[in-house]
């Protein structure tokens, strides 16, 4: 019996000593320090009560150019974001409304064109907003100018994360660094679920609306974000004018004729949208058929 346990033992003590073994192995490499000069992006990454910035080895290289149809919110953003580099006051921004218009391509090509000034931009999942004072402190000292970017947000009613958002926009006791802009996409306009119950609590007070408490504390974490960008789905011809770019761009020699027209027309009705995203797959597999 005593042979047996000791192989047992021996046996755990083996399967330990290799996890272990890989663990070290990831550690250093995870949590040392970011190389702000060779990478321009990074994700916030949580392990345990210690979190790190994971550079971004392969970013998307989209420019400004390819985004189509989308100008008034792309001059908007880019005039709010050349305030934030030349140290001018700006506003954090809410980029919010339909599906595929471009509200995170806007942010990830606004990087490609500003990061030669600085610029760097830091991922962060809407579960790790609890530790936003753990992800800003370190950036307080640095030169560069950083976008904390936080993609397809929204909260559930009960979801504690929404607090610390509010907390890091407008409300806590830390100042919040000057080179830390926070930008944030969402296809809800308050970043929280709505009922229609809630606005059963809104009165008429002399003439004015009185929205009830659960609704007024939905709009208190929207308004915290000076710049709001709204996104709409395109009409036909916007959507046909994005996939004729994106045909061009692929190098498509006979671009948008009649019948990549009508191929296209049809890509959109059967998904039941026509947005930038759905012109840029259909135009990714239109190309590769033809090719064939």
């Amino acid at each position: 019996m005593e042979s047996i346990t000791l192989v047992l033992d021996e046996a755990l003590a083996e399967r330990l000593n290799r996890v272990l073994t890989r663990w070290e192995a990831r550690l250093p490499a995870m949590l040392e320090a970011p190389d702000w000069a060779q990478y321009r992006a990074f994700r916030w990454r949580q392990f345990g009560q210690d979190g790190c910035f994971q550079p971004v080895r392969h970013p998307h290289r989209l420019r400004l150019a390819d985004l189509q149809r989308i100008d008034r919110q792309k001059a908007a953003l880019d005039l709010n974001i050349r305030q934030f580099l030349a140290g001018r006051p700006c506003n954090h921004v809410l980029l919010w409304g339909a599906r595929g218009t471009g509200k995170s391509s806007l942010i990830k090509a606004l990087l490609n064109e500003y990061a030669h000034r600085g610029l760097r931009l830091i991922e962060v999942d809407r579960h790790d907003l609890l530790n936003l004072p753990d992800i800003v402190e370190p950036l307080f000292e640095r030169p560069e100018r950083f976008l904390l970017y936080c993609d397809d947000l929204s909260f559930e009613a009960s979801d504690p994360s929404y607090k610390a958002l509010k907390a890091m926009l407008d409300g806590s006791i830390n100042a919040a660094p000057d080179n830390v802009l926070l930008c944030a996409t969402s296809n809800r306009r308050h970043l929280l679920p709505e009922y229609l119950r809630e606005n059963q609590d809104a009165r008429l007070v002399e003439g004015e609306l009185h929205h009830g408490e659960a609704v007024e504390e939905k709009i208190s974490l929207s308004e915290r974000f000076g710049l709001w960008l709204s996104f709409y789905p395109f009409s036909q011809d916007d959507y046909l004018a994005i996939v004729a770019h994106w045909l061009k761009c692929l190098e498509w020699p006979v671009g948008l004729d009649e019948t990549a027209r009508q191929a296209a027309l049809q890509w959109a009705l059967q998904r039941g949208s026509r947005s930038g995203r759905v012109a840029w797959q259909f135009a990714r597999d239109w190309v590769g058929r033809q090719g064939l």
